[in-house]
């Protein structure tokens, strides 16, 4: 057998993912407060870069319905007084757990994640995707965000959820691993084949059991869900005689100004020639990525604002169904880059203070000429729910045949998955919480 080398010249595209890309990245993520603190970072170890704030520059969108500005409260006030949201419990422990910009933008994209239930709603595949990391790094940050309290967040099943609980109380013994192990033989009330499983007695198994009815199945069910702020927004929507007004949030928004001044100093020195050089092109680069981070923002929160102009004037219940790939192409950006921009982000309304990432819902079928988003139909749900007989609670099949009755068509299980999600009791339970509030 003959053995020969050939050499072929052939042509390859791909992606080469370089440091000044990944952090341009990171900055369409961050909001007003983390950007300031990643150019204050920068700045200590920049001679040339300088954080000052940018002239109060606007991008307007024109709106279809006009109204006076003085219909609607401060635009620039605080949310107000509420209880604590899971979304803002959980982003406060992020403030203090990780003190570097790109680990706390891939933390909250797992904070993105998460559901009513406290549980990751997400693949950990499709979280590491969107926050442009490998999997190794993604196991290294689910550790992490699991450490934040109530124990038992971040979980992606019943079975760790309930193990997570069980360690933070010191509770874990290899007969509770056990259990945690075999939940289907519990489930299905075989207690023998559990006992079995897990190499102890009858006795030893109760008491055991006893320690699991003290854990919680969902431990974000004590909040309120939703992307309440707990901070100031980043964008902010206002009326003006031209229509509506989209703009950043000046009072927070830091900004880049290189000190061209100092570098030509600094390069009268020619042993620094080289130094001064490298810094003054970073600090260049930092300046045009932050503009450019801006900019895009404005893009989204401008098309998401002309977009969802009836729920502007009408409220939640006029939510228009948008995805992302809708505004992508409106905007001409990609869809990644919509992602990544609505993500943490915080927009004050006429309506209230909500994250970019509430306005994105998919489309119902309807009789009418015009979809239903599911955003606005689980406010209707909520809505029904809210006026309704106490004595009389209305049933998920009523509510799907009032819902359907107006136009949308809706089934009993996507009523009952919408419960869940607003927390909202089932009919037996409303009814029997009626009968002992009387």
């Amino acid at each position: 057998m003959q053995l020969s080398y050939t050499q072929q010249l052939g042509q390859r595209q791909s992606l080469v993912m370089t440091a000044q890309l990944q952090q341009a990245i990171c900055l369409l993520q961050l909001s007003n407060t983390d950007l300031q603190s990643y150019i204050e970072s920068e700045a200590e170890e920049n001679p040339f870069v300088e954080v000052a704030r940018p002239t109060n520059d606007r991008l307007r969108e024109p709106s279809l319905v006009k109204r006076s500005a003085t219909d609607y409260d401060d635009i620039t006030a605080r949310a107000a007084d509420h209880a604590p949201s899971l979304y803002g419990h959980v982003a406060a422990q992020f403030d203090l757990i990780f003190d570097t910009p790109r680990d706390r933008i891939v933390a909250e994209c797992f904070l993105e994640a998460i559901e009513p239930s406290g549980w990751l709603g997400e693949s950990l595949e499709d979280i590491a995707f969107r926050a442009a990391i490998t999997m190794e790094e993604a196991e290294e940050m689910l550790e992490r965000v699991q450490q934040v309290d109530p124990a038992g967040l971040f979980a992606r099943s019943l079975a760790e959820c309930l193990r997570l609980q069980a360690a933070d109380k010191g509770m874990l013994t290899p007969i509770m691993s056990g259990i945690l192990s075999n939940l289907p033989k519990l489930a299905a009330a075989d207690l023998n084949g559990l006992a079995r499983a897990c190499g102890c007695s009858m006795e030893d198994l109760r008491n055991e059991l006893k320690e699991v009815r003290r854990l919680n199945p969902k431990p974000g069910a004590d909040f309120i869900y939703g992307d309440i702020a707990q901070r100031e927004p980043d964008l902010i929507v206002s009326k003006g005689e031209e229509g509506w007004l989209v703009d950043l949030n000046r009072s927070t928004l830091p900004s880049v100004v290189v000190d061209e001044a100092k570098a030509e100093i600094a390069t009268r020195d020619k042993t620094a020639t080289e130094f001064v050089g490298e810094r003054l092109s970073l600090a260049r680069w930092l300046r045009r990525a932050v503009e450019h981070r801006n900019q895009t923002i404005l893009l989204v929160g401008a098309e998401i604002v002309r977009r969802q102009s009836k729920f502007l004037e009408h409220g939640p219940a006029h939510i228009v169904p948008m995805t992302l790939k809708d505004v992508a192409e409106a905007v001409g950006v990609h869809e990644s880059t919509v992602s990544r921009v609505t993500t943490g982000m915080l927009i004050v309304t006429p309506q209230g203070t909500f994250g970019l990432k509430t306005f994105f819902s998919t489309a119902l079928s309807t009789d009418g000429d015009e979809a239903a988003s599911s955003a606005a139909i689980r406010h209707r749900v909520q809505q029904l729910v809210k006026d309704e007989d106490p004595a009389r609670p209305l049933s998920d099949d009523a509510i799907a045949k009032i819902i359907t009755d107006e136009g949308t068509h809706l089934a009993r299980r996507t009523v009952a998955k919408y419960r869940e999600m607003l927390k909202i009791p089932s009919s037996f339970q409303r009814k029997r919480r009626a009968k002992l509030t009387n």
